[in-house]
């Protein structure tokens, strides 16, 4: 026995002996203890937390080298190699992690909606409940800072860029034709429907240098990756019929969305200012298909619509009026993939591909035109580390269009032109710390058309000053081809230019935000001409320029009074442009100064009812009226629309909606158009632009059909 006991006894003393003891005080970079912090070796269960004033203390029966592990909540995690024997007392700082939900982001210029964004300062939802919308996202995005309402375009006009500069982008995939057909001093509408999209990323500048080819602004469209249900939605409108279907299965799922709209049977109710043939007629379906793989998803989005209409229309150089007979059919197709290979990377990768065609007819004359435009895109981002990715990738654009313009005598004049576009990038995000981040980046691309390279550098910076609030820098170079109106007639051009530079501010906290943004954007390599509009002998040239700058704030609040949610924006710019056929530096006919709008929604629980005002104010805008001898010293009179929805809910799912646009009946007037000579007393004669209606009268029935019984369109009305 004696033997044993001894044994038993130097292997109890061997043990005691042998448990080493660590220990160590756990702070964050400033000094400032950290408690319940948990401390371990990796690999083993001896360990500790760290007690309210940060100290931790534990033994262990390892030793020598050693994978030390902590870990806190909001800090990144720490992995050091120690030497057990020495390892004592010893102060250890924490970094706070930059991924929690009150990190600083860059929000210099970008205004984001939807479940990703970390503040959404416009939601799915408002793009078809705002009143004055109808359903229409660029009507939606018309009630924020920075956009231009442009009643006889309906186009998207940001911060004093044309139509044409703003792109949109649908899974990171440009939309060469975004707009539906139109006639002069019509407004267009955006082709896609919201009941597909999940979110949106408006930016009016600084944007990525992921994004190429667009010189003021890009909108980022993202389709819905998951769908919660199967359902159908169907819509019985006073301008036509809806149906949209989803089927959802294991790893994949279809949605589709198809509309008939024909403007006829409502013209009869409601007398337009317009003189119709035959009034405005569509046919459209969009259909979204998804397949989730194990490490990514893979998305096919197609949309088509066939539209038509035929109009007589004043034109004051002529006693009769001109006739315009406009047949258009569209095609989008987008294929894209995002997945993760690989020690942290992601791919993205997708395909798309647009054509339009036009059938117009003035008075006795024909046009005929289509536009293939495809867009290659390849992107690889790398997580470095919790602080540092990088990404890298390139794209290229390819546009063909041809035109062929048919005089009543049967001469035929055609024109066109094939360009191609490729692009590289790369940009960097680094986080110093949970309140300092900074993007960087370069693009650089070759326009074989004009035989040119650019390289455009990109740069951001957001700083956190305090828990709910930070500002945000940006600054970039910006270029794009000409539009299609000129490239069609010559090819002797380079590349348009801007320079953005921008200061924001931003404040969320309980459910108000508050943006406060001012820029400054340099334009170079403006397109001139020297004709009374640019035609086929127009001589042209790049040495127009300008300028804009302003202030732009944003107030949103869904929370101060119960059911009540509403938001105001307010922007005020100082823009010129020497362009065209400009003989000087003016401010465009497209630009208001000082813009404004109120956007209210309330829902009523005893009617079931959410009911909406908006109210859109613009100050005058310029134009030239060419009997004073100043260019462009005329001014408009200020533009107001007050438009009113309501939804009742008739049951869980099914809804009743009724919209009136521009309630008051305001006589909005949004230009002059001057006779090309002058008359006997040596005036020139005019004619007003303005609105096709004094109102527009929206009734829609839409019905629910889903597996929980309880879903209903509310979200998309």
């Amino acid at each position: 026995m004696k033997p044993i006991f001894t044994l038993l006894f130097l292997i109890f003393f061997q043990f005691c002996f042998s448990q080493k003891t660590i220990s160590g005080k756990i702070t964050d970079e400033k000094g400032k203890e950290i408690s319940d912090a948990n401390v371990f070796i990796e690999g083993t269960y001896d360990g500790d937390s760290s007690d309210e004033n940060g100290n931790f203390s534990f033994e262990t029966s390892t030793s020598g080298r050693q994978i030390l592990v902590i870990t806190s909540l909001t800090f990144e995690n720490f992995k050091q190699e120690i030497t057990v024997e020495d390892f004592k007392n010893q102060t250890i700082k924490l970094k706070e992690s930059v991924n929690t939900l009150d990190a600083v982001t860059i929000t210099a210029g970008m205004m984001e909606s939807g479940d990703k964004a970390r503040v959404s300062v416009l939601k799915p939802l408002d793009i078809v409940t705002t009143a004055g919308a109808t359903g229409n996202i660029v009507g939606a995005l018309l009630t924020l800072p920075g956009t231009q309402t442009v009643g006889e375009d309906g186009r998207l006009f940001v911060r004093g860029g044309e139509a044409d500069e703003a792109q949109t982008y649908v899974d990171g995939l440009r939309v060469a034709q975004p707009y539906g057909a139109t006639a002069n001093n019509l407004p267009t509408r955006g082709r896609f429907s919201p009941f597909l999209f999940s979110g949106i990323a408006f930016s009016t500048g600084g944007y990525s240098a992921e994004y190429g080819e667009a010189l003021s602004s890009v909108l980022l469209l993202s389709t819905i990756e998951e769908p919660t249900e199967n359902r159908t939605d169907i819509s019985l409108m006073s301008v036509g019929l809806g149906l949209s279907k989803t089927k959802k299965w294991e790893k994949s799922s279809v949605s589709f969305n198809a509309s008939y709209m024909n403007l006829a049977p409502y013209q009869v109710l409601v007398p337009q200012a317009v003189d119709w043939n035959k009034p405005y007629e569509s046919v459209s379906g969009e259909t979204v298909y998804r397949y989730k793989f194990n490490n990514g998803i893979l998305k096919t989005y197609i949309a088509f619509d066939a539209s038509n209409f035929d109009l007589n229309q004043k034109n004051i150089n002529q006693t009769e009026k001109f006739r315009v007979d406009v047949k258009n059919n569209n095609l989008y197709v987008n294929s894209s993939y995002k997945g993760y290979f690989g020690s942290n990377y992601q791919l993205t990768t997708g395909l798309s591909y647009g054509y339009s065609q036009n059938k117009i007819g003035l008075d006795l004359d024909n046009i005929k035109n289509s536009e293939h435009a495809t867009h290659l895109k390849l992107k690889v981002k790398k997580k470095v580390s919790e602080r540092f990715q990088i990404s890298a990738g390139a794209d290229y654009f390819l546009t063909k269009f041809d035109e062929d313009f048919t005089e009543n005598l049967g001469t035929t004049f055609s024109s066109g032109y094939t360009n191609n576009i490729a692009g590289i990038y790369s940009e960097a995000d680094v986080f110093f710390s949970k309140n300092l981040a900074l993007k960087a980046g370069i693009r650089g691309s070759y326009t074989d058309l004009f035989e040119e390279a650019n390289v455009s550098p990109r740069v951001s910076l957001g700083y956190k000053i305090s828990k709910n609030s930070q500002f945000s820098l940006a600054y970039g170079d910006f270029v794009q081809s000409p539009k299609q109106e000129y490239l069609k007639y010559s090819d002797q051009f380079q590349s348009e230019k801007a320079t953005h530079y921008i200061l924001n501010y931003q404040l969320n906290k309980s459910g108000r935000t508050f943006i406060a943004e001012a820029y400054f954007k340099d334009y170079q390599n403006l397109v001139k001409y020297d004709t009374p509009v640019s035609q086929f002998d127009s001589k042209f040239n790049n040495n127009g320029s300008g300028f804009a700058k302003g202030l732009d704030f944003y107030w949103r609040d869904n929370s101060s009074i119960k059911n009540l949610e509403y938001w105001i924006s307010y922007s005020y710019i100082d823009t010129e442009r020497d362009y065209k056929n400009y003989p000087k530096q003016v401010t465009p006919s497209f630009v208001a100064n000082h813009s404004l709008s109120i956007v209210t929604k309330y829902w009523i629980n005893d009617w079931r009812s959410q009911v909406g005002f908006t109210h859109s104010f613009n100050s005058g805008r310029p134009y030239n009226n060419p009997n004073e001898t100043a260019f462009m010293n005329g001014k408009t009179k200020s533009y107001n629309n007050l438009s009113f929805n309501w939804a009742y809910l008739i049951s869980q799912q099914k809804i009743l909606y009724v919209s009136v646009s521009n309630v008051l009946g305001t006589d909005n007037i949004f230009g002059y158009e001057y006779a090309n000579n002058p008359d006997a007393s040596g005036q020139f004669q005019r004619q007003a632009v303005t609105q096709p209606a004094d109102r527009f009268f929206f009734v829609g029935f839409f019905w629910t059909i889903s597996d929980n019984k309880k879903n209903n369109q509310l979200n998309n009305l």
